[in-house]
C-alpha cells in the first residue's frame, strides 16, 4: 500500500537490470500508464550511480526530466530506487557543472556571517593565492585589497544586501601567495535566513581574474585619451557615417565646433551634407571622390567649403577616411574619418602667392629704375665724385623707400615718413606741422599711407625735390624756407592725394636752361608711373610744384594679419 502511494517515483530493479515493478508515481512522472515499466530494461529510462546524483532520465515521449536518483543498498538480487524531480536551479548547481566554472575561469566562494570565514573553492584560492581548502577570514581578504578598496567595496555590498539583489564589482588587491597585484571581478548573492527571514545568513558568488582584460581595457582607454588629445591639439574634428541608415556620428566637440552647429543640432548625413551644406561647385567632386575611394578601396581625401551655420561664413574643410569592412569583398558599412579647417592656412597660402608676385614685380621696378638712375646721372654728371654723390644718394633714397614699405604690415608708406627722412637733416630742429610756424621746414597734411606702386616714385620724387633745394633753392641758404602741405580729395579708387612744394627765402630763381635728370623724373616717372597731374613754376622768389596724384585701393590680401 505504502508503495503504491508514496508521493515520490519508486521502482524495483533485479541484479540483471530489469524493472521488477514501478509505482505509479514515478510512471506518472515519466508519462507512462501504471505498471507499463514492468519487466523492461532499466536502460531504456537511463543510468544510475552507485550514490545520490541528478540523472536524466527519459520520458515515454522521448524528452528528458532531470530527478534525483537516490539507490538503497543492494538486498540480494533486487534494489530500491527513489527518483525526485528536481527544479533547474538544483541542476545548474549540481557538483558535474563545478568543471565549466572551472573551465571559464570561475571560482566558487561563500562568506558565513555566523564566524567571518570566506570559503574558497580550489579555483578561488588559487586566484587569490591561498593553500587549497583553505579557510580565511574576511580581515585577511581586507589586508589583500589597495588602499581605499576596502570601503567601496563595503558600501556597494551593503546597498546590494539591504536591497537583496545580486552585486558585481571590480577590485584591485594583492594574491596572497607572491604579492603580485591582480584586478578580480567580483559577483555574489545574499542567503537570506530561514522561514522568510530578512537578514541574510551568508553570501555566496563567484570570482575571476580578469587582471588581463583589464590591462586591455586601459590600453584602450589611454590609447582613445591620447587620440582625443592630439585630434585636440591638431583642431581635427573625427566623425563616423553609416552607409546603410545615412546616419553620422560627430565624436568630439571639434566637429561641431568646425559646422557651427550645436550638440542639441546633430550631426549631417551624406544627403544633408552634399545637398544643403557643401558648396554647389564642389559637390561634383566630393561625389567623385566618394566613389573612388569605394572602387579602389583607398584613402577617401577631398576638399570643400560649407556655409558654416552659426555665423553663415564659408569655410574651407579637408577631409580624410577610410571605409569599413566587415570582409575584403563586402561592402562596407562605415566611414571613419577626420575633418580639418583649412581656411586660414589656404587664404595665407593665397597671401604668399600673392607677395611673391609682388615681390617680383617690385624687383622689376626696382632694377629698371636703378638702371634709370644710372643712365641719367651718368648723362648730367660732371665728374666721377659728382656722379657718385648723385648716384649714392638716389641710391639710399630708394632703399629707405622700400624699407618703410617692408616694415608696414600693409606694404604700405607713410607721405610724412618719406618726407620727414630726406629734410629732417636741414629742418635745424623739429618738423614744424603748422602752416604759420616759424620753421625752416613746415609739413601739413593728414596722414597718408601710399601703396607700393606710388611711394617708390613719389619717395624718389621728395628725393630729387630735396636734393634740389640744398644744392640750388631754399635749403641752400640759411635763411630759405620749403614749405610742403598736402590733403586727400575725392576722387579715384582711394582717393586723390593734393601735394604742393613751395620754397622761399633762397635765391632768386630762373627756369632751367637744360633738363636733369630731376626734372625728367618730376615730369616722366610721376606722370607715368602715378598717373599725376604736375605743374611746376619758377618765380624769382622760390620753385614751387604742385602734384594732384590718384591713389590706388589698397589690397586686403596684402595683409597677413587679415
Amino acid at each position: 500500500m505504502a508503495f503504491a502511494q508514496a508521493p515520490v517515483g519508486i521502482l524495483v530493479v533485479d541484479g540483471a537490470g530489469l524493472i521488477r515493478e514501478a509505482n505509479p508515481a514515478l510512471c506518472d512522472l515519466l508519462g507512462y500508464a501504471a505498471g507499463t515499466l514492468d519487466g523492461r530494461a532499466l536502460s531504456v529510462l537511463g543510468a544510475v550511480a552507485q550514490r545520490s546524483c541528478i540523472r536524466r532520465w527519459l520520458r515515454a515521449d522521448g524528452t528528458g526530466l532531470d530527478l534525483r536518483i537516490r539507490p538503497s543498498p543492494a538486498r540480494g538480487d533486487f534494489r530500491v530506487l527513489i527518483a525526485e524531480a528536481v527544479d533547474a536551479d538544483e541542476v545548474v548547481r549540481a557538483e558535474e557543472n563545478r568543471a565549466a566554472l572551472t573551465a571559464a575561469g570561475l571560482g566558487e566562494w561563500r562568506y558565513d556571517f555566523a564566524d567571518g570565514q570566506v570559503a574558497l573553492s580550489r579555483r578561488a584560492a588559487h586566484i587569490l593565492g591561498f593553500a587549497p581548502g583553505a579557510a580565511v577570514s574576511w580581515a585577511t581578504m581586507q589586508a589583500a585589497l589597495e588602499g581605499g578598496e576596502t570601503g567601496r567595496i563595503r558600501a556597494q555590498v551593503r546597498a546590494s544586501l539591504r536591497e537583496t539583489k545580486p552585486f558585481a564589482l571590480e577590485c584591485r588587491l594583492r594574491r596572497d601567495s607572491d604579492g603580485v597585484a591582480i584586478d578580480a571581478e567580483v559577483r555574489g548573492q545574499a542567503i537570506l535566513g530561514p522561514e522568510g527571514g530578512r537578514r541574510p545568513i551568508a553570501v555566496v558568488g563567484v570570482i575571476e581574474d580578469v587582471t588581463t582584460r583589464v590591462e586591455a581595457r586601459n590600453a584602450l582607454r589611454d590609447g582613445e585619451q591620447r587620440l582625443r588629445i592630439a585630434t585636440s591639439l591638431a583642431a581635427l574634428g573625427i566623425f563616423e557615417w553609416h552607409m546603410l541608415d545615412d546616419q553620422a556620428v560627430w565624436e568630439n566637440e571639434r566637429m561641431f565646433a568646425i559646422f557651427g552647429r550645436r550638440p542639441s543640432d546633430g550631426a549631417l548625413g551624406k544627403r544633408e551634407f552634399l545637398d544643403a551644406v557643401l558648396h554647389p561647385e564642389d559637390r561634383p567632386a566630393f561625389r567623385a571622390a566618394i566613389t573612388r575611394a569605394l572602387r579602389e578601396d583607398s584613402v577617401l581625401e577631398a576638399t570643400g567649403r560649407i556655409r558654416r551655420l552659426s555665423d553663415g561664413a564659408w569655410r574651407i574643410l579637408d577631409f580624410a577616411g577610410r571605409f569599413e569592412r566587415d570582409a575584403p569583398h563586402r561592402l562596407p558599412r562605415r566611414l571613419i574619418g577626420v575633418v580639418a579647417d583649412v581656411t586660414e592656412r589656404r587664404l595665407a597660402e593665397e597671401r604668399q602667392t600673392l607677395l611673391i608676385r609682388e615681390l617680383h614685380h617690385r624687383v622689376k621696378n626696382t632694377l629698371a629704375t636703378v638702371q634709370a638712375i644710372v643712365g641719367s646721372t651718368a648723362r648730367t654728371a660732371s665728374s666721377i665724385e659728382s656722379f657718385y654723390e648723385a648716384f649714392v644718394g638716389r641710391i639710399m633714397s630708394l632703399a629707405h623707400t622700400h624699407s618703410v614699405l617692408t616694415e608696414d604690415t600693409w606694404q604700405t608708406a607713410s607721405l610724412r615718413s618719406l618726407l620727414a627722412n630726406e629734410l629732417k637733416p636741414y629742418a635745424e630742429g623739429s618738423l614744424d606741422g603748422s602752416a604759420d610756424g616759424d620753421a625752416r621746414i613746415q609739413l601739413v597734411g593728414p596722414p597718408v599711407d601710399m601703396s607700393s606702386e606710388v611711394a617708390v616714385p613719389i619717395g624718389m620724387a621728395i628725393h630729387e625735390l630735396t636734393t634740389n633745394a640744398a644744392k640750388y633753392g631754399a635749403l641752400s641758404t640759411r635763411d630759405g624756407r620749403v614749405s610742403i602741405a598736402w590733403a586727400l580729395e575725392p576722387g579715384g579708387p582711394a582717393g586723390t592725394l593734393r601735394f604742393s612744394w613751395v620754397e622761399s627765402g633762397g635765391p632768386p630763381v630762373s627756369p632751367p636752361t637744360r633738363q636733369g635728370f630731376g626734372s625728367r623724373l618730376l615730369q616722366r616717372v610721376l606722370t607715368a608711373q602715378v598717373r599725376a597731374e604736375v605743374t611746376m613754376t619758377y618765380p624769382p622768389e622760390g620753385f614751387a610744384l604742385t602734384m594732384l596724384a590718384p591713389l590706388p585701393a589698397r589690397n586686403d590680401a596684402l595683409n597677413p594679419l587679415a
